[in-house]
């Protein structure tokens, strides 16, 4: 399944959603013009690196060079169908969720799930030395909390051969069950594939908790 769009029209212009997508694609274009030994340095000057953590807390790197990457990080990808798949998901659930957070309550909710995300991520990597890059933690944040907000509304979704209009807590809960049997089986061997499945989880879990705060609030 492979969701195209979202059947739920804003009440005001995304246009922090916009620029986080701009600020990705601009980002990666930047990575393809670096020769290959410049691009492999400014990866692994800015991905997040779970080793560096545990090598902070012995004082043998700085606080900026093991905890600023948890911010850069969200900005950088591996590849154009890494950066494709995060953006059309940002693109499909990002303007309704800042529709009811105000665009710089999303702006802080989008970095405080990609960073929250991110810790996580380390916790069950901890002594990792994989780089992890990519928007996804952040991203499935948003998709947390429209879940919460918008779980009956119809996702226009790709389904083998037709398009199809599915609720989204369907496509939401579907994706976060596969995200969460991943990452059982990833527990105790090195990070599989490359893909931070336990920055997903811990993501789409505060985006939940989040949006569940500030409804009850409401």
């Amino acid at each position: 399944m492979i969701p195209l769009k979202d059947i739920n029209p804003t009440k005001t212009f995304p246009f922090v959603n916009i620029l986080l997508i701009v600020a990705n694609v601009a980002v990666f274009v930047y990575q393809l013009t670096l020769p290959p030994r410049a691009f492999k340095m400014f990866v692994f000057a800015n991905a997040t690196i779970p080793s560096r953590i545990p090598a902070l807390l012995a004082g043998h790197i700085s606080a900026q060079a093991a905890l600023g990457p948890l911010f850069t990080s969200m900005f950088l990808h591996g590849g154009f169908m890494h950066l494709a798949g995060n953006m059309l998901f940002l693109y499909i659930f990002g303007d309704n969720v800042e529709d009811v957070f105000g665009h710089i309550g999303y702006l802080f909710f989008y970095i405080f799930c990609g960073i929250g995300s991110g810790l996580l991520h380390v916790l069950f990597n901890w002594h990792s030395a994989i780089p992890a890059l990519g928007a996804s933690g952040a991203i499935s944040g948003v998709m947390g909390a429209y879940a919460v907000y918008f779980p009956r509304n119809q996702i226009l979704t790709f389904f083998f051969i037709f398009l199809v209009p599915i609720p989204a807590i369907f496509i939401l809960g579907y994706w976060f069950v596969l995200q969460f049997l991943e990452g059982l089986n990833g527990l105790g061997m090195a990070q599989a594939g490359g893909v931070a499945w336990w920055a997903h989880i811990g993501g789409f879990l505060m985006g939940v908790l989040i949006a569940l705060l500030v409804k009850d609030s409401r």
